[in-house]
C-alpha cells in the first residue's frame, strides 16, 4: 500500500544551448544559434558532418564538427540517414549537448527556462513522505534549489534550513546537494514535520 506521495518531474529546457562566437559578418561576438540543420560533405571514401549555427544578428554561419574524416563502411547507415535528413530527434540531441558544444565553441550561453511535466506516481491520503524524482531528456543549467523554490513555493534559506535539519534528503548524496545543477534520476524525500506545509507542499509538487 501506497504511503506517500510520489512524483515525476520532467525538465526539459525551453531552447538549447547557444555558441559565443566572434562574427565574421557583424564583426563583433555575438549568440550563435542552432540552425536545425546538418551538413554532410564527402571526400572521397570519407565524410565530414557538421551542425550549422546562425549568428542572431545576421545571417554569419558556424558550423560546429559532428565529426571529422570517418570511413564512409565505419559509419552506421542510419546515423548517415538522420544526418541527410537532418532529423529533428538526432538534432535535439546534438542541440543540448553542452559538453559538445563547449568543446567546439569554448563559451556556450544557457537558458535557465524550461518546462515542466508533472506525473504522480503514487499517492497516499496522509502524504507522510513527498518523493520527487527528476527526468532530465537533456541537460538543464538550473541549480537544485531554484527548481524547488520555485515549484514548491518555499524560499530557498527555508529549503536549506530543512536540508540541514534532514527533513530534506537528495540521492545521490552530496553536502552541497541543494546548490548543484540538476540531474536526471536524482530523488528528492521531504520528510515535513509541519502538516500545513506538508500538505501545502505536496500539492505544490503536483501542481494544485
Amino acid at each position: 500500500m501506497c504511503d506517500i506521495l510520489h512524483v515525476e518531474w520532467t525538465i526539459v529546457p525551453k531552447t538549447p544551448p547557444q555558441a559565443i562566437l566572434r562574427c565574421s559578418s557583424c564583426g563583433d561576438t555575438r549568440p550563435f544559434r542552432s540552425s536545425g540543420r546538418t551538413r554532410l560533405n564527402a571526400n572521397g571514401k570519407q565524410l565530414d558532418a557538421w551542425l550549422i549555427y546562425k549568428c542572431i544578428d545576421c545571417d554569419g554561419s558556424w558550423n560546429r564538427p559532428i565529426f571529422e574524416r570517418q570511413s564512409v563502411r565505419s559509419l552506421d547507415p542510419v546515423l548517415v540517414e538522420a544526418l541527410q535528413a537532418s532529423a529533428p530527434g538526432y538534432v535535439a540531441g546534438l542541440e543540448f549537448d553542452q559538453e559538445g558544444l563547449k568543446a567546439s565553441a569554448g563559451r556556450i550561453e544557457e537558458s535557465e527556462e524550461f518546462e515542466l511535466h508533472r506525473r504522480t506516481i503514487c499517492a497516499s491520503g496522509n502524504r507522510a513522505r513527498i518523493v520527487i524524482t527528476l527526468a532530465l531528456p537533456y541537460p538543464a543549467s538550473l541549480r537544485l534549489d531554484r527548481l524547488l523554490a520555485s515549484e514548491l513555493q518555499l524560499s530557498r534559506s527555508r529549503l536549506q534550513v530543512l536540508f540541514e535539519a534532514g527533513d530534506i534528503r537528495v540521492e545521490p548524496a552530496r553536502k552541497d546537494a541543494l546548490k548543484r545543477s540538476i540531474r536526471d534520476g536524482t530523488v528528492i524525500t521531504l520528510g515535513l514535520r509541519d502538516e500545513a506545509e506538508r500538505l501545502a507542499t505536496g500539492r505544490a509538487a503536483m501542481g494544485g
